[in-house]
């Protein structure tokens, strides 16, 4: 693998860590796609550092698991400037 991409998905595994971002947030903050993202963090980051791979893996799935509640609270919003 070449050294900038790792030294990537350790930026981008961190920026994830510290900012508990989405990977949205984080392919935007990066200037990368969203797959490039994933694949540093799901298959690239898991060879070069386990453990920062799994510290990011946990944050990804708390989004994950939380995304259906910021969708909600979105659609409110909309809808409640739409009324005013």
């Amino acid at each position: 693998m070449r050294d900038y991409i790792e030294e990537r998905a350790i930026e981008i595994a961190n920026y994830i860590i510290q900012e508990k971002a989405t990977i949205r947030q984080t392919a935007k903050k990066f200037g990368v796609s969203k797959s490039t993202v994933h694949k540093d963090v799901t298959e690239r980051l898991f060879q070069i550092n386990p453990s920062l791979a799994h510290e990011a893996r946990k944050v990804l799935d708390t989004n994950k698991s939380e995304r259906h509640i910021r969708g909600g609270l979105a659609t409110r919003e909309k809808y409640l400037h739409l009324h005013v």
